[in-house]
């Protein structure tokens, strides 16, 4: 269930980028303020041949002057490429840090698999009294 959570996620994320980085125009064409034709990524369509054809509300529009009646507005979204590239130059210190680490992590395990304890033959002294009773001295 995780795993089908991270893909989705994911994937969101990867589309939020691409559209966060892209860039498009949306191109609207009003006509007596209301909204004719919608255009993405190119110009949208007056309503010219619309408004003389048909005998609509919109007609009474071609009674004034055309310029006043119909009215262009464009929205233009332009995308983001501020985002920081990867740099993939290894510099001098770079590869000795890559080099020195790789060297330590594989002899970090060597020789792990004999388990040596060094003070397995050491035998504690004989106590001959129970210093603890003596002293009478108790952790708490």
């Amino acid at each position: 269930m995780k795993t089908f959570f991270t893909k989705i996620l994911s994937f969101f994320l990867a589309v939020l980028i691409l559209f966060s980085t892209s860039s498009f125009t949306v191109d609207m064409h009003f006509c007596c303020n209301q909204l004719v034709d919608i255009a993405v990524w190119n110009k949208a369509k007056t309503c010219t041949e619309k408004v003389q054809k048909k005998d609509s509300p919109l007609k009474q529009c071609t009674t004034l002057q055309e310029k006043d009646c119909c009215s262009n507005e464009s929205f233009v979204k332009t995308g983001n490429d501020t985002i920081k590239k990867a740099n993939t130059k290894l510099e001098s210190e770079t590869v000795i840090f890559l080099n020195t680490f790789f060297y330590v992590y594989v002899n970090l395990f060597e020789g792990l698999e004999k388990n040596i304890v060094p003070f397995k033959q050491y035998r504690s002294p004989l106590i001959s009294k129970d210093i603890q009773t003596l002293y009478e001295t108790y952790l708490i």
